[in-house]
């Protein structure tokens, strides 16, 4: 089967991609087309069927719904806020992007290369997320599971240690704004209809100027993620 999939990608940059996804995976795909589209990104793609935004959002349900049950078995006697804190320090949009270019992923991941913003944002966290939705479709539940626990959870996601981190970096930056007598807002400084989910851009504000920004599907994510871009262009981590 691999000799088959090796002949159908005959020219060298997709027998490179293939070997690559093969090695991450652990496994040969099934339906290799799935997984292009899930390393594809809009700046490259623009066809909603060839990017990876409707994958992102399938993958991001199903990995959230596999580290909720993972916690809730893990922690039998843990009531909702702890679990609803770990799983946001275990799937928040910095860690999955940290995760994503650990295994691998920048290097296969399809985008335009000369938008430099692009190389820092979390373009790569969103790949694995459509990544997660390309092995659900291809392989059922019970492997994705299996997948993410042993290829994400385990040798990423140091539970104990994420027990004692601060997710909350928005309070880290009010600290420090409160502490200089600074004056801290969050803006929102964009919200656009992208594929038929609302996108907002936000901004960390100090004293009137933009120090950071984020974007997420929901203006909760965006303003932790201004918050985290932030905490680390003024190294308060």
């Amino acid at each position: 089967m691999l000799y088959r999939l090796y002949y159908i990608f005959s020219s060298g940059k997709k027998k490179y991609f293939l070997n690559q996804l093969c090695n991450l995976l652990g496994f040969v795909p099934g339906k290799v087309s799935l997984y292009i589209a899930a390393l594809s990104h809009r700046s490259v793609k623009e066809r909603t069927s060839e990017n990876n935004e409707r994958l992102e959002y399938l993958g991001d349900a199903i990995l959230g719904g596999i580290v909720a049950d993972y916690l809730f078995m893990k922690y039998p006697y843990k009531g909702e806020g702890f679990l609803t804190e770990m799983r946001s320090k275990m799937v928040n949009r910095q860690m999955l992007n940290d995760i994503a270019i650990k295994m691998g992923l920048k290097k296969i991941t399809s985008f335009n290369k000369h938008d430099n913003s692009l190389k820092s944002s979390q373009i790569f966290g969103n790949a694995l997320e459509a990544l997660v939705g390309a092995v659900y479709i291809d392989k059922g539940y019970r492997k994705t599971k299996a997948w993410v626990i042993k290829k994400i959870i385990i040798p990423h996601l140091f539970i104990e240690e994420l027990e004692h981190v601060e997710i909350n970096q928005k309070n880290k930056l009010y600290s420090w704004a409160n502490k200089g007598g600074k004056i801290l807002e969050f803006e929102t400084l964009e919200e656009r209809l992208e594929n038929g989910r609302r996108l907002f851009r936000v901004g960390a504000v100090v004293d009137g100027e933009v120090i950071a920004e984020g974007k997420a599907f929901n203006k909760k994510d965006a303003s932790q993620i201004a918050a985290q871009n932030a905490v680390d262009k003024l190294n308060l981590a």
